[in-house]
């Protein structure tokens, strides 16, 4: 599996995490036991949030007695990010994930509190040793010019953001600031949806003719393809370990130059919006 450092200052983490996302509402034991195959093979990067029902329950599960090999990340909401709810947010995640600390905590996306606040709060949970660093989720090129205002260079962990073969919107301001400043990307819903190419799709197929080549699936093509850039790393959810080992797959995956140039003929990445997708 692939190392990347997340951002200026953090640690090296796997390049194909494990997201979370919806990963309460199937069987519980399938996704906790998909969580530990994935920290079997290698994929030690689990995000959550408290947005995400009973999530972070899922992990403290699968993470019991393992705690040490996971570079485990969670969301407050914008709601709760006031300089004292997000203390309390925090405090609250890490009594359901069963841990002292956090590698990253993030804002989920922007709201109606001051980012100076929130940032506080950060700080005050760095030094408190709950939190080891912090970032956000969501947020474009000019919110992450005002927050830098605020927390200064090499402060901003990193920046969660939608990305997927059909919607790399991204590309155009997003990964360029933060590999400016030395912010990981961190690509949420990576396969999309509900909406990965079907395999008889024009774009569907481009991924199958790649995967052959490799020995690879279209999934871990599509991984490879979206993490090709040192700064951008990803978390696919899967709650059944057939799902894990395929997404662990893509850790090794390299794509060549013309492979790369094929798929980004056919998944444009069209102009720049004028608002940041999210989901």
């Amino acid at each position: 599996m692939r190392q990347r450092s997340f951002g200026s200052k953090g640690p090296e983490t796997s390049v194909i995490g494990q997201g979370t996302w919806y990963i309460d509402r199937g069987d519980r034991a399938s996704a906790v036991a998909a969580l530990r195959r994935g920290l079997d093979l290698g994929m030690t990067h689990i995000d959550t949030a408290e947005m995400y029902g009973d999530a972070e329950p899922v992990v403290a599960e699968a993470i019991a007695n393992r705690r040490h090999e996971v570079f485990l990340v969670s969301k407050v909401l914008p709601s709760n990010a006031s300089r004292r709810g997000t203390v309390t947010a925090c405090e609250r995640s890490l009594k359901r994930l069963k841990t002292d600390r956090l590698d990253c905590y993030l804002l989920h996306w922007r709201g109606q509190y001051p980012l100076a606040d929130t940032v506080a709060a950060f700080d005050d949970l760095i030094r408190a040793g709950k939190i080891r660093s912090w970032g956000v989720s969501n947020f474009d090129a000019d919110d992450l010019d005002e927050l830098l205002g605020v927390a200064g260079e090499g402060a901003i962990a990193c920046n969660q953001v939608l990305y997927h073969l059909q919607e790399r919107a991204i590309e155009h301001a997003v990964i360029p600031w933060c590999e400016a400043h030395g912010v990981a990307v961190v690509a949420y819903s990576p396969f999309g949806h509900d909406d990965f190419p079907a395999p008889q799709s024009a774009g569907g197929k481009v991924l199958q003719r790649i995967a052959a080549a490799h020995g690879a699936t279209p999934h871990q093509v599509a991984l490879s393809f979206l993490t090709r850039r040192p700064a951008v790393l990803a978390i696919p959810k899967a709650s059944r370990e057939a799902h894990a080992v395929d997404n662990a797959g893509a850790g090794d995956l390299v794509l060549g130059d013309d492979e790369v140039a094929l798929l980004e003929q056919a998944f444009p990445r069209g102009p720049q919006p004028r608002s940041l997708p999210m989901l």
